[in-house]
């Protein structure tokens, strides 16, 4: 399994840091989040199928990112969700003169 991951990075092009090992100041964020995942998610149930995990997961990233507050951002997400704003269609055979702001 880790000759297949180290095949595929070395396939995209990428490289990978090097991660001192039991070192928490290096690995504490993916630590928390990796726990959070899994006391949250994965340790729930089981999953049927592969597009059923991938769905649920994907569900849980987005609650984690946009919606669930976190306390070292004071108690607030990450990366919101934004509402888009719906702009008038202009033609271009209007013209500049109609071009309405």
């Amino acid at each position: 399994m880790v000759e297949a991951v180290k095949s595929w990075i070395e396939g995209v092009g990428a490289t990978t840091a090097y991660i001192e090992k039991a070192s928490p100041w290096e690995g504490g964020y993916v630590e928390s989040i990796n726990g959070k995942l899994r006391d949250e998610l994965l340790n729930g149930g089981v999953f049927n199928t592969l597009r059923e995990a991938q769905v649920l997961i994907e569900e849980w990233r987005r609650h984690y990112n946009r919606v669930r507050p976190h306390s070292s951002l004071g108690y607030r997400p990450p990366a919101p969700e934004t509402v888009q704003v719906a702009r008038p269609q202009i033609s271009s055979s209007e013209g500049p003169a109609a071009t309405a702001y």
